[in-house]
């Protein structure tokens, strides 16, 4: 059975998108970077909400770019071979091949999602996540933190949830973002 691996940027107080400007320095690396793209190669599917959807739609054009670097051709051809699956009542249709529009978020629909699969799946935006947190569904936790405390916005972990956690890696970068995993116990 697949797990299901919840990973985002996060401020050094915890927020996976900032109230007001961005969560700090740090992700735009090479070293960092392609550390990311190498963490989520095996990854075949991709569940979204409707406003990282959007931030990630960046990756279905970046093979474009003039003069790209490697690292990032190589994530935007892995990222175009995954599937998607966008969380949104509001979108009207994807920008992307290989996506799909579910309208809620249905956990029982998840786990068979992971039963059937393969390869590991990920969660991203820290409002989709929080349901599949408290439905138990996330088997691992990946936090990029920055060295920026941005003093409010929307929580990587939710509210009213506790959870027991097992550190398996950490690694620091030389720009100050922390990458630590951890799995559920």
């Amino acid at each position: 059975m697949a797990e299901l691996i919840y990973s985002m940027l996060v401020s050094l107080d915890g927020y996976a998108a900032a109230a007001e400007g961005d969560l700090g320095r740090g992700a735009e690396d090479e070293e960092v970077h392609t550390f990311i793209g190498d963490l989520f190669r095996p990854v075949r599917t991709y569940l979204y909400g409707r406003r990282m959807y959007e931030t990630m739609l960046f990756w279905e054009t970046a093979h474009t770019l003039p003069d790209a670097p490697p690292h990032i051709l190589e994530f935007a051809r892995d990222w175009q071979a995954a599937e998607k699956v966008v969380y949104s009542t509001t979108l009207e249709s994807v920008s992307s091949a290989r996506t799909r529009i579910e309208r809620s978020f249905d956990p029982d629909a998840v786990r068979r999602l992971k039963a059937g699969s393969e390869t590991d799946l990920t969660i991203d935006g820290p409002t989709l996540a929080a349901q599949a947190v408290r439905a138990g569904l996330v088997d691992e936790y990946q936090l990029f933190t920055t060295s920026t405390a941005v003093g409010g916005g929307l929580r990587f972990f939710p509210d009213g949830v506790r959870l027991e956690l097992d550190l398996v890696e950490t690694r620091a970068f030389d720009t100050g973002l922390v990458y630590t995993r951890y799995r559920t116990r």
